[in-house]
């Protein structure tokens, strides 16, 4: 069957007075291939075909291609976007917080360095929370019974020992005035067993993304005690932050963005920051952004290479201190 190239499609519907509404204009980006370190499904995944849908059908991009390359922890992906850095340009690897982590314990080799940061673009804050029937009705409570003896408050979390869930929980409690080491953390191979473990009453709190945090507490099935944000959020302005409930400093953002190859041009890249900042701006951003519950923080170039840094230097000393690195 003969295919029309999308020239001849719209020369036809020019030909015919018909309107192909946002697509017909020129797009600010042709194309952009989307590189997804993870499976289809995970969190990587929704960010990029979100963003590249919000894209594409604002007019911004032309078209989004998407591959998922999983692998060594994501490090098989950032190895090959670095080998093909040449012919590469138009592809944009998403990632998050655990590119710091990983890196930081050599779970592969390279860094955020060894690519180029163009964006962060949305973010989900860490969060503790209780089973709706727990005797701790706030973070002071859980903060003193930590301190009395922190053996007997376990907080678990949908991942292994000194991951995202484990680190978050061990600032917050630091942040309180406790010792971090002393938190006993309890590791679950996904976030829905986690959550089990919490309402079955096998750990007294739960460390996970205040998204989902916020979805379980729409439901009634657990309280938030505070969330990791610098202020409070408009989706749930009665929950404290972290620093107003007695952990001063604990702030935390899961953060997702896009990296592109090693050597990408300052145009290039200052055309897909352009093309982002234009979409956080459109009714088709919107709705993505509302249907994934996501936050947005954009931070372009060089702010995003120093937001990484931080991160980098704050999580590595909190990852030695627990005896982690």
């Amino acid at each position: 069957m003969k295919t029309i190239s999308r020239r001849g499609l719209v020369a036809v519907a020019t030909a015919l007075g018909l309107s192909l509404g946002a697509s017909a204009h020129a797009a600010d980006i042709d194309s952009i291939h989307f590189l997804i370190p993870g499976g289809a499904g995970g969190g990587w995944d929704g960010t990029a075909r979100g963003t590249g849908e919000a894209l594409t059908k604002a007019g911004i991009v032309g078209q989004a291609s998407y591959e998922n390359m999983s692998g060594g922890g994501g490090g098989k992906a950032i190895a090959h976007l670095i080998e093909i850095a040449d012919t590469a340009d138009d592809t944009l690897m998403v990632n998050s917080t655990p590119i710091v982590i990983r890196s930081l314990q050599k779970v592969f080799p390279q860094s955020f360095r060894d690519l180029t940061p163009v964006a962060g673009t949305i973010g989900d804050y860490a969060a503790l929370v209780v089973g709706k029937d727990s005797q701790v009705q706030d973070f002071a409570a859980l903060a003193e019974a930590f301190k009395s003896d922190p053996t007997k408050v376990s907080i678990g979390g949908g991942s292994v020992a000194g991951s995202m869930d484990h680190i978050v929980a061990a600032l917050i409690m630091k942040s309180a005035g406790g010792k971090p080491t002393d938190v006993k953390y309890v590791p679950y191979d996904a976030g829905g067993k986690a959550m089990a473990g919490l309402l079955s009453g096998e750990i007294m709190a739960l460390s996970t993304g205040f998204g989902e945090a916020i979805d379980l507490a729409k439901q009634d099935q657990v309280r938030i005690l505070c969330v990791t944000a610098p202020k409070r959020l408009d989706i749930a302005a009665d929950v404290p932050t972290c620093g107003e409930a007695g952990a001063e400093g604990a702030e935390f953002v899961n953060w997702r963005g896009f990296f592109g190859p090693p050597g990408l041009s300052a145009e290039k890249r200052q055309a897909y920051q352009a093309a982002f900042a234009k979409m956080y701006d459109t009714p088709e951003w919107e709705a993505v952004r509302t249907r994934n519950g996501w936050v947005d923080i954009y931070n372009p170039g060089d702010d995003f290479t120093a937001f990484l840094e931080k991160q980098e230097q704050e999580i590595g000393g909190l990852m030695k201190e627990l005896g982690f690195l």
